[in-house]
């Protein structure tokens, strides 16, 4: 009688066990990534076109090279940012582009205006060579996503902000705003929109989002007092100025004086 009941227990056991396992094998099985690799492949002359692609692709392709060889406006000169040792053409225009689209928007928005304009040597990718000016321009000078970013810092930050570009030595796009390099390479006669710089004022001042954070050691911008992204990229201001204008104008102001 002992080992009957035992054997039915044993039996209720494996029953509920058997279930279980059923159970849990018919469960939904949740997969997850735990590695992604990349791998760059080459396109060389072993890659042939395919035509049923090709076929497909190319009344874009054709559209978007119409749209890029568009002629938008004319430069007189070739704007080069390799000439010059503080200044060059092709920078003081771009600056003074984008600090007048800047303030456009700037005063729109937050009744406020724009003071100066800094933006980076190096962002700047080409020239605009003498001739007919197209989209394809503006995407060859700026191919970054960059956005226009207005920042709000104190006279103290534009003092660092000089002292940067004194170090630097390199000829950045700079727009409302000069000063003079002494015989000690010490800055004198700052002037914001012409007025002697003030250490206390708020000034607000157009740039990109990579300098904003932190890019090119720019850490001055890091102090801001307050931001405005304004939605703008730094390769549409281009487009849209020389949409609106016919003859490229050559600034020959001097923004940095060495004595």
């Amino acid at each position: 009688m002992t080992n009957l009941i035992n054997y039915k227990v044993f039996k209720k056991q494996f029953v509920i066990f058997l279930t279980l396992g059923v159970l849990l094998s018919c469960a939904p099985k949740h997969e997850y990534i735990t590695r992604i690799e990349g791998k760059k492949i080459g396109i060389d002359q072993s890659y042939t076109p395919v035509d049923s692609i090709e076929k497909f692709i190319r009344p874009y392709r054709e559209h978007i090279e119409q749209d890029l060889d568009n002629v938008l406006s004319y430069a007189p000169v070739t704007f080069d940012k390799s000439k010059g040792e503080w200044q060059t053409t092709i920078g003081n225009l771009q600056s003074d582009i984008t600090l007048a689209k800047a303030n456009k928007v700037f005063q729109l928005r937050e009744h406020k205006s724009v003071d100066i304009c800094l933006l980076n040597h190096g962002g700047i990718r080409s020239t605009i060579p003498k001739g007919n000016i197209t989209t394809r321009t503006a995407f060859e000078i700026m191919p970054f996503e960059n956005n226009l970013f207005v920042v709000a810092l104190k006279g103290a930050q534009i003092a660092e902000m000089v002292e940067y570009l004194i170090k630097a030595k390199t000829p950045h796009p700079l727009s409302g705003m000069s000063f003079a390099i002494d015989k000690n390479n010490q800055p004198k006669n700052i002037l914001v929109q012409g007025q002697p710089l003030e250490l206390e004022k708020t000034y607000y001042v157009a740039t990109n989002d990579y300098l904003y954070n932190g890019g090119d050691s720019m850490f001055f911008f890091k102090k801001a007092i307050k931001s405005y992204d304004l939605d703008y990229k730094l390769r549409n201001v281009l487009i849209d100025y020389f949409k609106e204008t016919d003859t490229l104008p050559v600034p020959t102001n001097a923004r940095i004086i060495k004595e």
